[in-house]
């Protein structure tokens, strides 16, 4: 297999894994376990607006379904980011593990990471509509 090869399909890999996890986080957690307007409550109870748990709540959806679908990763991943790091701030307290109760921020704080990665490999064999090519300098 060419290098090329290769990290098309680590790059796949990486978006289906990180597309299954939102969508997963999102709908099943966020939607199913604690309702939006637990997750709401949650929010207002560390500080942030109910309000931003609804637009987590997309963009975790539209955001994994475009992950998925390898529509724009290269956005998609950076947009998401924020969020990634946005719950590590909020598992900060609970240490390190994300077995703790509450939920430790070692797992947001990879996904950060791995978006970070998805963001400068880009979209990965199988897009649906590719990302356009970061620019760049060569020294």
């Amino acid at each position: 297999m060419s290098n090329q090869k290769t990290t098309e399909l680590g790059a796949l890999a990486l978006r289906i894994g990180l597309g299954t996890i939102f969508l997963a986080h999102s709908a099943y957690l966020k939607l199913v376990v604690f309702t939006l307007p637990g997750t709401a409550q949650y929010f207002a109870s560390i500080g942030l607006p109910e309000a931003l748990a609804y637009a987590v709540f997309i963009m975790e959806i539209a955001g994994g379904i475009a992950l998925l679908a390898g529509t724009y990763t290269r956005l998609v991943a950076l947009a998401l980011v924020p969020i990634a790091l946005g719950a590590t701030w909020a598992h900060f307290g609970a240490g390190w593990v994300f077995s703790n109760e509450g939920g430790g921020w070692e797992f947001p704080l990879f996904l950060a990471l791995a978006l970070i990665v998805q963001f400068l490999i880009g979209d990965g064999a199988l897009a649906v509509r590719r990302s356009p090519d970061l620019k760049v300098a060569q020294n």
